[in-house]
């Protein structure tokens, strides 16, 4: 249900009001003021009600507790209302400077009170230091806040302690409560891998019959595993997950085949970008790659790791401190891999690239083959359809049979033939577009083709 900018204002300003409640309680209690008998915890969050707003529906849809709300609250408080926090940057009479307990950094960007782990940690267990577990589940990747991407702590500098980092809401979260409109999550060096999409449906997918037969298990797992896993009591006997390696020449369907698979099961897939996973530090690497399998593994994504021979390839002797970083954060990854409950396809052009001590753990092998002269007179076929006129001259059934084209470069064509007709202000393409066209394509790969007197009509 969508909401106004002022029916979602409203109720995040309420919940401001009370954070900014909280927080006095809390300094009260901790610095023995006047009401430091009263306790932060007796001050209840504002009433909310279904259909009020993005943030009460998320309340009561995820049935969130006060420490919760409190974290959530916090995250926000810069965004939403920073003046709240303003109390925090007291200064101790003792020592005349701030109170390092209460956590915080300011920028030059911004002159309010950015909130650390540490503050949270003051809010809730500064008086009740038992509750710091509640502090640790919050932080948790296991925590549902950071699972789904709702909040997120911010890496700390290598010398500073963990909780020195900054404690905030995401932006398509903090959006969506605003707006009420739900963004991707967002593509970033914390957070490598963004959603892969595709306009095509499953009658699209051209493949040779062998090579759809091994796609089809995947699409059957998918659609059972849950059942196999649990009501076949499978896994007492097999790792949870599924893992697929699909290989063969660009073009030829390996993308749009993960991305097909996520679409016709109902579910999200993530392409991982494997040149933002690779930090100098080999911790750093791991905390992001395992930000994505935490939320992967939360909502059942399916992860495609594209040029996994990059990675996954065979190894030399560890000569340099980089060979030996590689082959950690290999290590690493594989062991994420195979505990990895939900669905993983790596994608290479090369099979020889790969090692065969790592393609064993893997449950299918599928090679993606240039496609055959039936196989490529339908791609030609689809590629042109509702798109231009084929002028009479053209024998397309004769062009898939003389040309071995994998189904990527004939959209290439298509393109460029579309481009020289609308040039000429019309739909038609023509004989000699197309064989032009065919021809760049084939250079491409330094190839030349001779069609002087070859007769395709």
């Amino acid at each position: 249900m969508s909401y106004s900018a002022e029916q979602n204002l409203s109720v995040l300003y309420q919940e401001m009001d009370w954070l900014q409640s909280v927080v006095a309680q809390v300094i009260c209690n901790y610095l023995k003021q006047e009401g430091h008998e009263n306790h932060w915890f007796e001050i209840t969050p504002p009433l909310v009600e279904r259909e009020q707003s993005a943030y009460s529906d998320l309340v009561l849809e995820w049935e969130l507790n006060t420490f919760e709300r409190l974290a959530l609250a916090l995250a926000m408080a810069p965004a939403i209302k920073p003046e709240v926090l303003d109390i925090l940057f007291g200064v101790n009479q003792l020592i005349d400077r701030g109170f390092s307990e209460f956590g915080g950094v300011t920028d030059k960007a911004f002159g309010g009170f950015l909130p650390t782990a540490q503050t949270l940690y003051f809010l809730i267990a500064a008086n009740d230091p038992l509750w710091r577990v509640q502090v640790d589940l919050l932080l948790s990747n296991r925590h549902k806040f950071m699972a789904e991407q709702v909040t997120e702590l911010m890496p700390a500098d290598a010398s500073l302690p963990h909780c020195a980092g900054v404690y905030k809401i995401t932006e398509h979260w903090l959006t969506y409560l605003l707006t009420g409109t739900h963004t991707a999550p967002e593509h970033s060096t914390s957070f490598p891998a963004h959603a892969l999409e595709t306009p095509h449906r499953w009658q699209d997918l051209v493949l040779d019959y062998s090579v759809m037969k091994r796609v089809e298990e995947i699409r059957a797992w998918l659609d059972y595993g849950h059942i196999l896993m649990s009501d076949w009591q499978l896994d007492k006997k097999v790792k949870p997950g599924y893992r697929a390696v699909f290989y063969g020449p660009s073009g030829t369907g390996k993308t749009m085949t993960a991305a097909l698979l996520a679409k016709e099961t109902g579910r999200e897939i993530y392409r991982v970008d494997l040149s933002m996973i690779v930090s100098k530090y080999i911790g750093e690497t791991e905390k992001n790659l395992s930000r994505v399998f935490e939320v992967a593994s939360y909502k059942d994504w399916i992860l495609f790791f594209d040029e996994a021979d990059s990675l996954f390839g065979k190894r030399t002797a560890t000569s340099s401190s980089n060979d030996r970083h590689a082959n950690q954060l290999t290590g690493y990854l594989l062991q994420r891999i195979e505990d990895f409950p939900g669905t993983v396809i790596l994608a290479t052009n090369l099979r020889a690239n790969m090692d065969d001590a790592f393609t064993r753990r893997f449950q299918n092998m599928v090679q993606f083959t240039i496609p055959g002269p039936s196989e490529r007179l339908q791609l030609w076929q689809n590629a042109f359809a509702h798109v231009c006129e084929l002028n009479e001259d053209i024998n397309l059934a004769r062009i898939a049979q003389d040309f071995e084209l994998a189904g990527g470069q004939i959209i290439n064509i298509l393109r460029q033939c579309a481009l020289l007709a609308i040039r000429r202000n019309e739909r038609v393409i023509y004989l000699d577009d197309l064989l032009e066209s065919i021809r760049q394509e084939f250079q491409k790969d330094n190839k030349t083709i001779n069609i002087t007197g070859m007769e395709y009509s």
